[in-house]
């Protein structure tokens, strides 16, 4: 039997990598005839960067040193394929790169991942694609902008503080940034405008330490900033209110402005995969994250993977941290069978501490069950 892995990262536990590694390592245990295939896969968010060093044998991974949401030093990296560059800017400002205590959107940067960025152009890369996701910051890629040496400027012109609190007064930009004439591409499934209901802040601000008044506080100010943003040469019309605009804290905006685009994150990751040629041949397909809930069922890797699954008529079997999404609900966007760890384990807490140990006993499990 040709079974294909492809599972999104258990987000705060395991990447993807090594969570397709763990269930096929079962499988293989319990049926060693089969053919399993591992490709891991990302949506921009968490593991983008690890994911396509997997799926690109030829690629260069070279290590930057940059700065977290508050400043401190981190490492990131960037992956070079040809004149492609690849960053991701969950690790540069990740928010679980903070512990929950220093959450705090009014002053978390970007300008880590605007260190990524220059080291991607820096190595000759003429492209850059960003995944977007997974971010502590709220700052609409101000800190970016700063790294790149388009710091934001008060009406004095004097730079401002860090932070997505301080936009509220910013009056420009001073400088033009850094890029060499390279193309970005921001590489997200957030489809969020940057303000209001559904914008960067209402949405995902609170998960980020903003409290009921930093997200109104905080959206004013992205409000003033779009405005900065709005005016540079390369931003397109109706900036604000364009799809993937409000991913990771407004940084699909800012990305936006400089000139460039969004794409599909699962849609690229699933391409450079080869992810359609294994879904073909596969007589299984299993896929899972962290949570399975009612916002995999809208966009995410899950959901993307199980369609295309159902497309081919191949049963699609779902392997999560915890399953919160309705049988019904999973059934219509192609998922044959849901199995959590959380249930495995009948813990929450030995979910959380032995993912692999129980990704491995499901995938023996599942292989005694599906394999023919």
């Amino acid at each position: 039997m040709r079974v294909l892995v492809c599972p999104d990262k258990f987000a705060g536990t395991i990447s993807a990598v090594e969570a397709a590694t763990a269930f096929a390592e079962g499988w293989r245990a319990a049926q060693p005839a089969d053919d399993v295939v591992l490709r891991p896969l990302s949506d921009g968010g968490p593991g983008f960067v690890a994911v396509l060093a997997a799926a690109l044998p030829g690629a260069k991974l070279i290590t930057v040193p940059t700065t977290d949401p508050l400043g401190r030093p981190v490492e990131g990296r960037v992956l070079l394929d040809g004149e492609t560059a690849y960053v991701e800017s969950a690790e540069a400002c990740g928010l679980h790169l903070l512990a929950p205590e220093e959450r705090d959107p009014k002053v978390a940067t970007s300008f880590g991942l605007g260190t990524l960025l220059l080291a991607a152009v820096e190595s000759g890369a003429t492209t850059v694609v960003v995944g977007l996701g997974g971010s502590a910051t709220n700052d609409g890629g101000a800190g970016l902008l700063a790294a790149l040496g388009a710091a934001p400027l008060d009406a004095a012109g004097y730079a401002l503080p860090y932070g997505g609190a301080a936009l509220a007064a910013c009056a420009s930009l001073g400088g033009h940034p850094r890029l060499r004439d390279a193309t970005l591409v921001a590489a997200t499934d957030v489809d969020s405008p940057l303000l209001g209901l559904h914008g960067a802040t209402a949405v995902f601000g609170p998960q980020k330490g903003a409290t009921r008044e930093d997200v109104f506080l905080l959206d004013a100010a992205l409000e003033r900033f779009a405005q900065v943003l709005a005016a540079l040469p390369t931003a397109p019309a109706g900036l604000a209110e364009l799809p993937g605009a409000g991913a990771a804290g407004g940084l699909g905006a800012a990305l936006l402005a400089l000139g460039g685009r969004v794409e599909s994150g699962i849609g690229l990751v699933r391409r450079l995969c080869g992810l359609d040629a294994e879904l073909d041949e596969a007589g299984l397909v299993v896929t899972g994250e962290g949570s399975f809930d009612e916002q995999s069922l809208r966009g995410k890797v899950v959901a993307g993977v199980a369609n295309a699954a159902r497309d081919r008529g191949v049963p699609c079997v779902v392997v999560a941290g915890r399953v919160a999404a309705g049988r019904r609900e999973a059934a219509s966007i192609g998922v044959t069978e849901a199995h959590s760890l959380v249930e495995h384990f009948q813990s929450v807490e030995e979910a959380l501490s032995r993912p692999a140990d129980g990704l491995r006993e499901l995938g023996q499990r599942l292989a005694r069950q599906w394999s023919r």
